[in-house]
C-alpha cells in the first residue's frame, strides 16, 4: 500500500464532515496531533442541521445503516458508541407505495419480511427474498473485507481468489437482471434495486456488486439517532475533542501551501497559516483539487444525478405513513432515462418522503410535523436548468401537488415553513456538478479506478469523502476516513 512519506506528527484535516471526523479519530488513536479546520460553526459537513422557526431539519443524509461503522472510529480511541449516541431501530425501515395502490413494509427481520412479501406478492416471491438475503449477505462480507475496506492502488490489487468468488457470484453482471433472478414481481424488483440511484446509476446499468446497498438498507437495519442525523457528527467531534483533536470552526481554508512536492501548511481566509506535516482534504474531491491545490489537469468524471430536497414544517400529520416512505411512480426504466440519460425532470416522479417528527417529536413545535421530500434530478452537467431563476419554487409546488394526488390530503395547505434545496444550492455548498452524491459508480469510477485518496503529485496530501474510495453513502464515507488515516499512520520511510 502506498503511504504518505516523511514526518506525519501534525495532521491538518480540512472539513469536519463524517469522513474528516472518522479520519481525525483514527489519527488521534495513532498518536498524531490533529487539527480540524471547518468553515461552518458546527461539525457535520453535508450532515448539517437547519432550524426554521422552531422546526429542526437534517440537511443531508436521513437514512442511517451500519452503526458499527460509527462505533469503529469511536472504539479506536477507546469510546463506546452507546455513550455518545442513542439509536432507535426503525420498523419498518421503509414503507413502499406503488402505483396500483398496494404498499409493502420493508422489515429487517427476515422472517417477518418474508411474511410481508408473501402477503403482498405471494409465497414464491417470499422464497426469492430469502435466497436474495443469503446472496446479498455473502456479497457484503466478501466486498467489505476484501474490496471496500481496503486501500486499492492499482487494478492488480483486486486480483486474488476473492475476485474469482465475486465473479462466480455474478457480481459483475448488471444489477437489475441479477435482482430479477430472485424476484418476479415488479414491486419487489423495485424495492431491492432502486438503491442503484445512490450509486449514480440506473439499476439496468449498475453492476450487481451494488446489491450490497439494498442489503444495508433493507436487511441489515435502518436506525434513527436521537437528535437526528446531525447527532452523528456531533458525537464523533465530541469524542475527538475529548481525545486531543483541536477544532477551528468558522474558519475557511483558501489554499494548501506547498513546497518541493509537499504540503507545508493550510492558509485560511483571515490570513492565518496552520503548519502541517500532512493534510487531509474532506471537501468534494474535484472542488478541493480546483480551489485549494496547485492547478493541474483534472480527470473528466461522470457525476451522479442530483436532487431537489424540500424541508417542510407543517400543521398536517398523516397516521398511515412510516418514518421513511418511498413513493414509486408508474414509470421505472423511463424515469432513470429521463434523469440520467436525457437530463430531464421526472415526468412521473418517484419520491422519498421522510417524516422524522414521527420518531423525534422534540424537533418540531408541539402538534406540528416535519417532512423531508427528496426528488432525484439531473446534475448541472447532464441537465443545465434555470434553478436560480425560479425553477426551484415551481418544481417544489409540482412535487407538493404530486404528493396530494398520492394521498397526502391537504399537504400544501398545512405548510408553515419550507426551504427548497436545488442543484444550484448543492453547487454553492461546494459540490461538483451540483450533486451531493459525487462521482457516479460506473465501472471506470469504482475501486482502484475511482479517484485515489492520495494526491498524484503531492506526497503528503490525502483525500477523504464520497468523491474518493470507496464511494458514496454514510457507511462508505466513514470507511473512507479510516482508509485516509491509514495512508498516514502506516508511514513509509
Amino acid at each position: 500500500m502506498r503511504t504518505v512519506t516523511g514526518p506525519t506528527d501534525h495532521v491538518v484535516v480540512v472539513g469536519a464532515g463524517l469522513a474528516g471526523l472518522a479520519c481525525a479519530l483514527h489519527l488521534a488513536a495513532a498518536g498524531r496531533q490533529v487539527t480540524v479546520v471547518e468553515r461552518e460553526a458546527v461539525p457535520g459537513g453535508r450532515a448539517g442541521r437547519l432550524n426554521l422557526q422552531g422546526y429542526e431539519f437534517d440537511t443531508g443524509p436521513t437514512v442511517l445503516t451500519m452503526p458499527e461503522l460509527i462505533a469503529e472510529p469511536l472504539a479506536a480511541v477507546g469510546e463506546n458508541l452507546s455513550d455518545w449516541l442513542e439509536l432507535t431501530p426503525l420498523d419498518p425501515a421503509y414503507r413502499a407505495y406503488y402505483p396500483d395502490g398496494s404498499t409493502l413494509d420493508v422489515r429487517t427481520d427476515t422472517v417477518r419480511m418474508a411474511a410481508e412479501i408473501s402477503r403482498v406478492c405471494g409465497p414464491r416471491e417470499a422464497d426469492g427474498y430469502l435466497r436474495f438475503v443469503d446472496f446479498a449477505r455473502q456479497l457484503w462480507k466478501l466486498e467489505r473485507n476484501h474490496f471496500i475496506d481496503k486501500n486499492l492502488d492499482t487494478p492488480l490489487d483486486l486480483v486474488n481468489l476473492n475476485l474469482l468468488k465475486l465473479l462466480g457470484m455474478g457480481g459483475f453482471r448488471r444489477l437489475q437482471p441479477k435482482i430479477n433472478q430472485y424476484f418476479r414481481d415488479p414491486r419487489t424488483q423495485r424495492i431491492f434495486s432502486f438503491q442503484a440511484m445512490y450509486a449514480g446509476l440506473a439499476p439496468h446499468d449498475a453492476l450487481a456488486i451494488y446489491a450490497v446497498i439494498a442489503y444495508l438498507d433493507s436487511v441489515a437495519g435502518v436506525f434513527f439517532p436521537k437528535g437526528g442525523m446531525h447527532a452523528v457528527p456531533r458525537a464523533l467531534a465530541g469524542a475527538a475533542e475529548k481525545h486531543g483533536v483541536t477544532f477551528r470552526y468558522e474558519t475557511t481554508v483558501t489554499e494548501v501551501e506547498t513546497s518541493n512536492g509537499r504540503a507545508t501548511a493550510v492558509i485560511t481566509a483571515d490570513g492565518s497559516r496552520i503548519p502541517a506535516d500532512a493534510v487531509v482534504l474532506n471537501p468534494d474531491l474535484p472542488v478541493a483539487q480546483r480551489d485549494l491545490l496547485p492547478q493541474r489537469r483534472q480527470r473528466n468524471l461522470t457525476y451522479s444525478p442530483s436532487c431537489v430536497v424540500l424541508h417542510i414544517g407543517s400543521r398536517q400529520g398523516y397516521s398511515k405513513i412510516a418514518h421513511h416512505n418511498i413513493h414509486f411512480g408508474s414509470k421505472w426504466r423511463g424515469t432513470f432515462q429521463e434523469v440520467i440519460d436525457r437530463g430531464l425532470l421526472m415526468s412521473d416522479p418517484s419520491l422519498l418522503v421522510t417524516n422524522p417528527s414521527q420518531t423525534d417529536p422534540a424537533a418540531v413545535p408541539d402538534g406540528r410535523h416535519s417532512y423531508y421530500v427528496l426528488a432525484p434530478t439531473p446534475n448541472l452537467v447532464a441537465g443545465p436548468m434555470d434553478w436560480r431563476g425560479g425553477l426551484g419554487e415551481r418544481y417544489a409546488a409540482s412535487l407538493v401537488r404530486t404528493l396530494e394526488q398520492r394521498g397526502y390530503i391537504g399537504f400544501g395547505d398545512g405548510i408553515e415553513v419550507q426551504q427548497i434545496i436545488t442543484p444550484a444550492d448543492w453547487e454553492d455548498q461546494g459540490m461538483a456538478a451540483g450533486t451531493p452524491f459525487a462521482a457516479a459508480h460506473t465501472f471506470a469510477q469504482t475501486g482502484p479506478f475511482r479517484p485515489s485518496n492520495l494526491h498524484p503529485g503531492l506526497e503528503n496530501v490525502v483525500f477523504t469523502g464520497s468523491g474518493t474510495q470507496p464511494g458514496v453513502g454514510v457507511p462508505m464515507v466513514l470507511i473512507s476516513g479510516k482508509l485516509a488515516a491509514s495512508r498516514i499512520t502506516r508511514v513509509a520511510s
